[in-house]
């Protein structure tokens, strides 16, 4: 994994966030300044999305200047630079705009920490152009099987009759939920985040979409067979600031239905809350999930926190997420005992971690 040379101190990561909003509005403004900006076709939406973007660009930054970690902000740049790409925005307003944030934080801060800052731009730009053309890594299966596009037809179409329909029918034939979840689910599930990134569908397709994976994983659950109890417990959440909760739903029914006591905290749960409710469990693992590379210091403040109150009897925490699926060094940065890919991974690790 790339890192850049020097990470900011605390001095230096506080006057960058105090700075993130001006730095987002002074380049927003000077690309609506030029004279031939592609963005002012777009309206006061593109003017909002401009922003939006730029906003982003700074939280994929945060985990190299704090943590030393390049790779991700590279991933994103281009990820962003394909969905812009299908929208008509080149790649090269993309390394223009580092370029810009660059020079207004190198204006606006301490000489050498705006130096840091720099450098992590200038290098993510320069890594992310040389990439560019290179294809991501997939995290989906490379074919989804006739199960899995039958079932992200019913999902776009907004069936959910037929989507619990090829479910029942995949679990008819023998197969567990677990699998069901994996290869067909998740496997959907992908494509459709797919089709969004190259704008051949809505934002309203995929929330209904998700909306209707989880009522059928409902469902689904509740015609498997319960199995026999393990006397292991795991509580589950995703850390605060993330949204994205089907992965750890999959996650919550591996586990229940490996025997484990599961308590299913959901999305976007308060550090203070989640570090309460652990107190008052005692759970034997904590789950955590994170979608982005920010959500590391939150991951990392949940671990620290849980060692401080428990000290040496603090349960074992695993963590997975789509950060973690693309750079697994991640659990060692952020202190955790053990990451997981997919939900039966996860109930492996945890049995080892647990049984160890």
């Amino acid at each position: 994994m790339d890192a850049v040379l020097k990470i900011l101190g605390p001095k230096g990561l506080q006057r960058f966030q105090l700075l993130e909003a001006d730095a987002v509005s002074a380049v927003a403004e000077r690309f609506y300044s030029r004279s031939d900006s592609v963005h002012a076709q777009f309206g006061p939406r593109g003017r909002a999305a401009c922003r939006q973007d730029l906003a982003f660009h700074l939280e994929f930054l945060k985990p190299a200047l704090e943590f030393g970690l390049l790779a991700p902000m590279v991933d994103y740049l281009r990820w962003l630079a394909s969905v812009l790409a299908a929208r008509a925005i080149p790649a090269e307003h993309l390394a223009l705009s580092l370029d810009w944030l660059a020079e207004f934080f190198v204006a606006h801060m301490d000489p050498a920490d705006g130096a840091i800052v720099r450098t992590a731009l200038h290098t993510s730009r320069t890594t992310f152009m040389a990439a560019r053309n290179v294809p991501l890594m997939s995290l989906q299966p490379p074919e989804p099987t006739q199960a899995a596009v039958a079932f992200q037809d019913a999902l776009l179409a907004g069936n959910q009759r037929e989507a619990l329909a090829i479910v029942n029918k995949c679990m008819d034939s023998g197969q567990s939920l677990v699998d069901v979840e994996v290869h067909v689910v998740q496997a959907a599930m992908y494509q459709i985040g797919e089709k969004w990134q190259e704008n051949l569908i809505t934002v309203a397709q995929e929330h209904i979409a998700t909306a209707i994976v989880q009522s059928v994983m409902t469902v689904a659950l509740l015609r498997s067979t319960p199995p026999a109890p393990i006397n292991k417990s795991v509580l589950l959440s995703c850390v605060a600031g993330n949204h994205h909760t089907i992965g750890l739903r999959m996650v919550a029914d591996s586990f229940q239905l490996a025997g484990w006591e599961v308590q299913y905290l959901g999305a976007d749960v308060p550090t203070a809350s989640l570090i309460q409710q652990i107190g008052k469990w005692s759970p034997d693992l904590v789950g955590l999930s994170l979608s982005f590379a920010q959500h590391l210091p939150v991951v990392r403040d949940i671990i620290s926190q849980l060692s401080a109150r428990f000290g040496s009897s603090r349960p074992s925490v695993i963590i997975g997420g789509l950060a973690t699926n693309r750079f697994d060094a991640l659990a060692d940065v952020v202190g955790a005992d053990a990451h997981a890919c997919d939900a039966q991974t996860a109930v492996g690790a945890a049995a080892r971690l647990v049984n160890s």
